[in-house]
């Protein structure tokens, strides 16, 4: 199988495969070490892997309570910074070390910088802003996009001000924060075009798979072709809120849904779910825009979305555009990392993008991250053919005349567009419908369905997945 339509910006992954990563469980010394700061050059920082970065990151947060400031994956030297807010207890500073992180001292702890987004969640929500915890510059990050002018910029600006010097940075962006309904492979669902994300089995054991929350409030039944019958009902969905994701299961109980993504000549086999790590380096597969790649920016962001906010997110620069909604963020190593949800830009120019990530879907829905072998209902498991321009990735189906799907993916392809479908003809997924409309803003595309690149209904269209 193969991709019919090229991304725009291809992301290369070797092609001999993945192999999945295998961790292995990092100890933290003796609590009980020395304090007079002796052993405190006795280890170097340890090379790690950005998963096992992951890990020692979530250990040494506990282990430094108050003072734990963040920490970051750095990539070139592959090691994990940990920030510290200098303080009288020494030990933990050694501890920190011993456990093979580089300690950084910083002015700001994690939970100064959480209360400060909270002081911005509740003077400054704001429709067109978001925010963001990076540790690399250990400060909140805040982002205002173009509809964010006159008293409303003022009112962010202030309430910025307020936190004091030191705390936040703002800056505006060129785009508007919407989302983007698409997702690793192509699915349809009341005239909407989203993205699957990860095949899941469900707690009751069906099989299902996770996409955007958008695009879960946008219809109940989706589809893996256009105007295709339903093979999925959704059952789960949160948006906005605690998060955008939803949990869609299969309505066949014997469909087989595999555990991985389908990059159109090879698939990249996904074998657990993992937290991001600021610096860590990410794949998203879409509709649209195919493969793209880029790294991990902040953490626990805040976008403030026309529809309303959506909280505990990930912030990347990984372009995506309108249908890239509900797609799969995932590392070379096989980890699923995050749902696409929206942002701004596309991938011409860039912009931010935010992700659901995936560890807190699969628990707010009691789902595990899985499946059997090749998806789809009797069909070949692809997770995400490419359709070409006016085509759609349809499994097994055809799509004007022209059969592009991944065989026949059980409700895992094709990607939801945005919104509602207005009737006629589907715009494709790597059309766009002209300056001056925006994918999934909620609007009908003059009698075409933007599938991807214009808002083709009311809803649906927010949010970004990876189909394409």
């Amino acid at each position: 199988m193969s991709h019919k339509r090229i991304p725009k910006r291809k992301a290369a992954i070797a092609a001999g495969g993945v192999v999945a990563l295998g961790a292995a469980a990092i100890l933290l010394p003796n609590a009980n070490a020395s304090q007079d700061g002796a052993s405190d050059d006795a280890a170097a920082p340890k090379t790690l892997k950005a998963a096992d970065a992951s890990d020692l990151a979530s250990q040494l947060a506990g282990l430094l309570g108050e003072t734990f400031g963040g920490s970051y994956y750095d990539a070139d030297s592959q090691q994990l910074v940990v920030n510290v807010v200098p303080g009288d207890n020494n030990n933990v500073v050694v501890q920190a070390k011993k456990a093979g992180a580089e300690v950084r001292e910083v002015d700001n702890s994690w939970s100064e910088l959480k209360a400060g987004a909270q002081t911005l969640k509740s003077k400054a929500t704001i429709a067109g802003t978001s925010w963001a915890l990076d540790p690399r510059t250990n400060k909140i990050l805040v982002t205002a996009d173009s509809t964010v002018t006159g008293a409303k910029w003022d009112r962010l600006e202030s309430t910025v001000q307020s936190l004091g010097s030191g705390m936040a940075t703002i800056k505006k962006s060129a785009g508007t924060f919407k989302t983007f309904a698409s997702g690793g492979d192509a699915i349809f669902g009341g005239g909407a075009r989203c993205s699957l994300g990860f095949n899941v089995t469900a707690g009751d054991g069906s099989p299902a798979f996770l996409t955007a929350g958008h695009c879960g409030v946008a219809a109940e039944q989706w589809s893996d072709a256009q105007d295709g019958q339903p093979i999925a009902t959704v059952d789960q969905a949160v948006f906005p809120g605690e998060g955008d994701f939803a949990l869609v299961k299969y309505d066949d109980p014997a469909t087989e849904a595999p555990s991985e993504v389908n990059l159109g000549d090879q698939t990249v086999q996904i074998s657990e779910a993992a937290e991001a790590t600021v610096g860590q380096e990410v794949f998203r597969m879409g509709s649209t825009t195919g493969l793209s790649d880029g790294q991990v920016l902040g953490l626990d962001a805040t976008v403030n979305y026309p529809e309303g906010t959506v909280t505990g997110l990930i912030q990347t620069n990984v372009c995506a555009e309108p249908g890239d909604s509900g797609g799969s963020l995932f590392t070379q190593d096989g980890l699923a990392i995050g749902l696409t949800s929206g942002g701004s830009g596309d991938c011409t120019v860039g912009g931010e993008t935010f992700f659901q990530p995936v560890t807190t879907a699969l628990e707010a829905v009691g789902a595990t991250l899985g499946g059997g072998g090749a998806a789809g209902a009797g069909g070949d498991a692809g997770a995400g053919e490419e359709a070409g321009a006016g085509e759609e990735a349809g499994a097994g189906e055809q799509a004007g005349g022209e059969e592009a799907g991944a065989g026949e993916q059980a409700g895992a392809g094709e990607e939801a567009g945005a919104g509602e479908q207005a009737g006629g003809e589907e715009a494709g997924a790597g059309e766009q419908a002209g300056a001056g409309e925006e994918a999934g803003a909620g609007e009908q595309a003059g009698g075409e369905e933007a599938g991807a690149g214009d808002g083709a209904g009311e809803g649906a269209a927010h949010g970004s997945g990876l189909t394409q």
